[in-house]
């Protein structure tokens, strides 16, 4: 029951874990971890619209970084960085 999972995750009663549940609240990291380890399940697949909308703030940011970088000298671990940095930008696409 939700009570039985809010008593899981320490907090008061089922108020909360219908809260997260309808989305209407987003979990702590805490909270998200114990999620985790409640159902054995990631915390990508308990909260995918949450873990989707960090995904695409991340990737925005990684595009603007690619700009930013784009003029540093270039060398094995810039080339790296940039790399791991479109691979992240390209997220969005």
């Amino acid at each position: 029951s939700q009570d039985e999972v809010a008593f899981l995750l320490g907090t008061q009663n089922g108020a909360k874990v219908c809260r997260y549940e309808r989305f209407v609240r987003e979990p702590s990291l805490e909270t998200a971890l114990a999620y985790e380890v409640i159902f054995k399940r990631s915390v990508s697949e308990l909260f995918p619209g949450l873990y989707q909308k960090v995904e695409q703030k991340v990737a925005a940011r990684a595009k603007t970084l690619v700009e930013r970088t784009r003029r540093d000298k270039c060398n094995q671990r810039t080339a790296r960085k940039h790399e791991a940095l479109a691979d992240l930008a390209a997220l969005t696409s």
